[in-house]
Parts: structure tokens; C-alpha cells; sequence
């Protein structure tokens, strides 16, 4: 007697995950038939799949850009743990390919009804870059509020405790920054990539600096001017549309420089001269603080990339080793190097709660394309994080005056993350 349906589709979902290791999850099929993997205890997530497509985006051909677009359309989605949906996504992108052709085979014997399989067929120059950073950040600010919190920093924050805010952690993050450049009244400060102005606000209001910030995105730069009148603090810090090869750098005069999270859009034959103008702007004595994700020299480097397709277009990651050694070819001097690694992972599962928490509203504002878009990114980054395929460095670098640093003997002032304007509380004795 011949297998019945379910019985078929029971097999094939085996098939696709024999071998899997993560949390226990549940599949639900556009019928509403339900099968669940072996694991131990309850599903954390169910995997919806909408259609016989979607169910081979699983079984097939599951890359990044398949996956990726099913649930970009909703082909695919996920109810619950949204986090704990890319262990499986790993055991897919990894089984081996004799694998995958026996679970073809069974796909094709499974017979749904209308399967169709998925099919998809100058770099870092000024004008790619900027429109790479437009795709990205250029929705209106609105969005990124709900859920970045009211530093409006797209970047890596600051846990001192795993309980923090995101808005706490946020602020203990810019002003570790300050601390590690020894920021001091009436310095020239420049932000390469300043966002909406978190960091320059941050650095003028609270240590007193003449901060300049630069950003590709007219959003951004627009936005940062904004906020930077609404805070009185016109006088001693602004935001510009500038790309950074466009900056003067025959001119030693910033005396501290940050570059937070825009480095991933520089590009590995842009190293050189990303660093060379840095130390350029930088009078003899300066100091760079250069934060940015690498990947590790480990990690798998996928040809069908999600990110690449949907998120960062032409945006590339380097690993540390590449980094320091460009920085150290232009003439500076590397100071001190700390991963935040598992504080970027708490980060994003802040961003995806408040991405989730507030999701009416910000339909409201974007497409669900582009929402779903912006879920997917930052639980996969969690993830990624997690498994330490990537990591986050913040790299001080120098240039020496004639061999001096201008910088202390030890770093143990760093971690006094109250603002320079508040006062210490006495102590005892």
C-alpha cells in the first residue's frame, strides 16, 4: 500500500532534519498539518511555510537569498523565539550536498501539489557607497525611534548588566568612547559616520569638545542638525553630508577622531586610504578610536548572502587581522583592542523586541517588506554574534609625536562611565 501524504511529509521534514542538534522547533504547512523535530521539551518557535515554494526553500536549495526572500514575501515565518530559528537555519546551510540531493529526491517522491523550486540567478566607489548607505538608512527617522531608543545609536551598546536598557546601554556606550579618546574642553573632535548625532551631542554637551560629524545619508545629516539646535549646542558641534575621501587630509587638524560602525562600508581595497586619511586629519599626539565589526577568519563566507542582497549592498567585513594591519601600514600606532561581542548580541535582542513590540506602528511608517527586512537582519546578527562568526572591536589607535603617545600609563580611568559634568559622590575616610 502506498505512503499517504503525511506520511510522505513526515519523511521529508526528517530527511531535511536529520542531524539537527539546536532547540526543538515546530513546522506548520499552509494546510495547517503540524510535524515537530526531536528535542527536548517544547518547540521555542514554529516555522510556518506558506507554500509548496517555501517548503522547497527548505528541502532543495536553501541559501541565504531562498530563505531570506521567503520570508521577506511571508512565504515563511516565524511564531515565537524568532532568535532560536537560526540554529536551523545553520544545519541547512551547512549539511552537505549529497545530502541535499537525497532530500531532493524524497521532495520530488513527496509530490505537493504545484511545487515549484526556488531559482535566482565600480565597488566602493563614491557614488555606489553612497547610494549603499541611502538603501540602507535613508527611512525616515520615525522608524528607527520605537526601537533604538532616545539615543537614536545604531550601533553596539554598553552593558554593565545584562538587565540594562537599551537606552542606558546606549549612553554608557558613548561615553566609554569619550573615555578611551580622553576627550577634553575645547578638542576637535570628528565622528566618521555619525549616524543621527548620538556620538557628537554626547561629546560636546558632556566633555566640552568642538565635535564635527560626517555621514552619508541626507536622512541622517538632516536629522543630526536637528537635534543638535534643539540641544543649544550649535556653537560648538555640527553634522554635514560628506563622504570621507572628500575631507581635506593634509590638514593635521582634529585632535581625536572616532569611527563608530561605519567601517563595514569601507571595503578591503579601501583600507589603506581609509586609515591613511585618518591619520591625515590627526595632529601628532591624536588618537582614533575605530569601532566596527570583523568576521572571523573561521567563518563560512556564503556567496548567497541576505545581507548583501537586501541590507548592506556592497557592504563587506574584513577580519582584525586585516584591520591593523592597514592602520599600522599608514603610519598608527595600535593602543588597545576589546571585543564587545556578547554586548552586540544583547543589543540586537534588544532591537528585535522593540522591532516586534512596536510592529503596528511601524507598519505604519515602512512597507512590511522593509520591516521584515530590518527583523530578519537583526535576529540573524544576534545569531551570528552568538556563534562568534563575527565580533565587535573597538581598536584605539595613535599617532605618535616623535614617539610619544600623549597617552597614560594604564587605562584604569575608562570605566568611570558617569558624564565628565557629574560629579563623582564622596567617599568615605
Amino acid at each position: 500500500m502506498a505512503d499517504s501524504p503525511e506520511t510522505r511529509r513526515a519523511r521529508l521534514l526528517a530527511a531535511i532534519f536529520h542531524g539537527y542538534d539546536g532547540p526543538a522547533v515546530g513546522i506548520r504547512l499552509w494546510d495547517g498539518w503540524r510535524w515537530a523535530c526531536s528535542g527536548t521539551g517544547d518547540p521555542v518557535c514554529t516555522i510556518v511555510v506558506g507554500d509548496s515554494k517555501a517548503l522547497a526553500a527548505l528541502a532543495t536549495q536553501p541559501t541565504e537569498i531562498t530563505l531570506g526572500g521567503a520570508f521577506l514575501r511571508g512565504d515563511l515565518d516565524v511564531e515565537g523565539d524568532i532568535l532560536s530559528v537560526f540554529a536551523v537555519a545553520e544545519h541547512l546551510l551547512n549539511r552537505p550536498r549529497a545530502l541535499r540531493h537525497q532530500v531532493a529526491e524524497r521532495a520530488a517522491r513527496a509530490a505537493f501539489a504545484g511545487a515549484e523550486w526556488f531559482r535566482h540567478g565600480a565597488l566602493h566607489s563614491k557614488r555606489r557607497d553612497r547610494a549603499s548607505i541611502a538603501h540602507h538608512y535613508d527611512q525616515p527617522v520615525e522608524f528607527f525611534r520605537p526601537w533604538l531608543g532616545r539615543t537614536l545609536v545604531y550601533s553596539c551598546a554598553y552593558f554593565r548588566n545584562e538587565g540594562d536598557s537599551i537606552d542606558t546601554a546606549q549612553e554608557q556606550k558613548l561615553e566609554l568612547i569619550c573615555q578611551k579618546l580622553r576627550l577634553k574642553p575645547d578638542e576637535r573632535f570628528l565622528d566618521i559616520g555619525c549616524g543621527w548625532g548620538g556620538l557628537i551631542l554626547h561629546a560636546a554637551a558632556h566633555h566640552g569638545v568642538r565635535a564635527e560629524g560626517i555621514t552619508l545619508s541626507r536622512v541622517q545629516a538632516e536629522t543630526a542638525t536637528r537635534r543638535i539646535e534643539q540641544a543649544g549646542l550649535s556653537g560648538n558641534c555640527r553634522a554635514e553630508l560628506r563622504d570621507y575621501r572628500d575631507l581635506d587630509h593634509g590638514q593635521e587638524r582634529f585632535d581625536k577622531i572616532a569611527s563608530i560602525g561605519m567601517f563595514e562600508h569601507v571595503g578591503l581595497k579601501n583600507l589603506g586610504l581609509y586609515f591613511r586619511i585618518a591619520r591625515g586629519l590627526m595632529r601628532p599626539g591624536g588618537a582614533f578610536l575605530n569601532h566596527a565589526i570583523a568576521r572571523s577568519a573561521m567563518a563560512p563566507i556564503r556567496e548567497d548572502s541576505f545581507i548583501a542582497k537586501y541590507v548592506f549592498p556592497g557592504g563587506h567585513l574584513v577580519t582584525l587581522n586585516e584591520a591593523i594591519g592597514a592602520a599600522e601600514s599608514q603610519g598608527l600606532e595600535v593602543r588597545d583592542v576589546e571585543n564587545l561581542r556578547e554586548h552586540y548580541e544583547l543589543t540586537l535582542r534588544r532591537w528585535v523586541e522593540g522591532l516586534r513590540r512596536n510592529e503596528a506602528a511601524l507598519l505604519r511608517i515602512v512597507a512590511k517588506t522593509t520591516y521584515r527586512i530590518w527583523l530578519l537582519y537583526m535576529a540573524g546578527s544576534a545569531a551570528a554574534f552568538r556563534r562568534g562568526d563575527i565580533a565587535v572591536f573597538q581598536t584605539l589607535l595613535s599617532r605618535p609625536d616623535r614617539g610619544k603617545s600623549s597617552l597614560p600609563l594604564t587605562r584604569a580611568d575608562w570605566y568611570d562611565l558617569r558624564p565628565a559634568e557629574e560629579p563623582s559622590p564622596a567617599r568615605a575616610g
